[in-house]
Formats: C-alpha cells, sequence, structure tokens
C-alpha cells in the first residue's frame, strides 16, 4: 500500500477522429493537382555541363549526345575493346604461371622426398 497514493496513474486519451479535417481529399484528381502542385513534369540535371531530362525510363541529353561528339565516343570504344583484350592476355599468362609454379613445386618435393630415401638407404648400410 502506498504512503502517497499511485504517482503514475495516466489519463486515458480520448479517440482520434478518423476523418480528415481538410476537405482537399473531397476534390477530383486535376484539381488537387493544381491546387497542391502535384504536376512535377520530366525531371532534369545538369552533370559535367551537359543537361539531361528523364523520358521514358533513361536519362537523354537535351543537347543531342551525351558524351560528346562520335569520334570521341568511338575512340573511347576502340580503347575500352584493347583493354579488355590486353586483360584476358595478362589473365591468360597469369594462370600459365600458375600452373609452372605448381608443377615445379611439385617436382621439388619430389625430388626432397627421394633425397631423404637415398640419406635412410645409405645410413642403414652403413
Amino acid at each position: 500500500m502506498p504512503l502517497f497514493g499511485n504517482s503514475f496513474s495516466p489519463k486515458k486519451t480520448p479517440p482520434r477522429k478518423w476523418a480528415s479535417l481538410s476537405n482537399l481529399h473531397l476534390l477530383d484528381r486535376s484539381t488537387r493537382e493544381i491546387e497542391l502542385g502535384l504536376e512535377y513534369g520530366t525531371p532534369t540535371m545538369k552533370l559535367a555541363g551537359q543537361s539531361l531530362k528523364f523520358e521514358n525510363g533513361q536519362w537523354v541529353s537535351e543537347s543531342g549526345s551525351f558524351l560528346g561528339d562520335g569520334r570521341e565516343l568511338q575512340r573511347l570504344r576502340k580503347r575500352n575493346q584493347q583493354l579488355e583484350e590486353e586483360n584476358n592476355l595478362l589473365r591468360l599468362k597469369v594462370d600459365i604461371l600458375l600452373d609452372m609454379l605448381s608443377e615445379t613445386t611439385a617436382e621439388s618435393h619430389l625430388m626432397e622426398k627421394e633425397l631423404e630415401e637415398l640419406k635412410q638407404h645409405s645410413r642403414r648400410k652403413k
């Protein structure tokens, strides 16, 4: 039995009203878009000096080509192809070197094992 009574006894809050006090939900869609400014238009952004807009699920340059002239694009594609070929050649060389290393390591282990056997055999004869 508490001396001063129950100090923590919050009052019950009244139930909330379910209906909105705003009458904007009663308006049709076009009126709501005008009133609330929900018509945004196409999204645009400026990136690296190029102005881009979002159309049909893709970013399109407003000035035409996004990367500049076609010669630069062709040069970049050719360079990319060269780098991919070089990368493939280097991967092949690494694979060959790893195979050679594993073969040499295996031969080395076999020779060490034979050497140990010869040492043990020569010790037995003495």
